[in-house]
């Protein structure tokens, strides 16, 4: 869903993943540039996912017990 708002509106897609900062960076992007707005909200994005998979694997590591893949 996250992905789709990022092509649909950008700043939107930001604001999800709870990062202020680079919330108003991507408005500023996209008012100017459409196009690296996108590119950020995708970057942010993507970096929002792979943060919440390093958290699970650090809680299942600490629990001790095997992670999935």
């Amino acid at each position: 869903m996250r992905y789709f708002l990022c092509f649909l509106f950008p700043p939107a897609a930001v604001l999800t993943t709870g990062r202020i900062g680079a919330f108003i960076l991507s408005i500023i992007l996209t008012l100017f540039f459409w196009i690296p707005g996108i590119i950020h909200a995708v970057l942010v994005t993507q970096d929002y996912y792979e943060a919440k998979r390093h958290r699970r694997l650090v809680r299942e590591v600490r629990r001790g017990h095997r992670y999935s893949w």
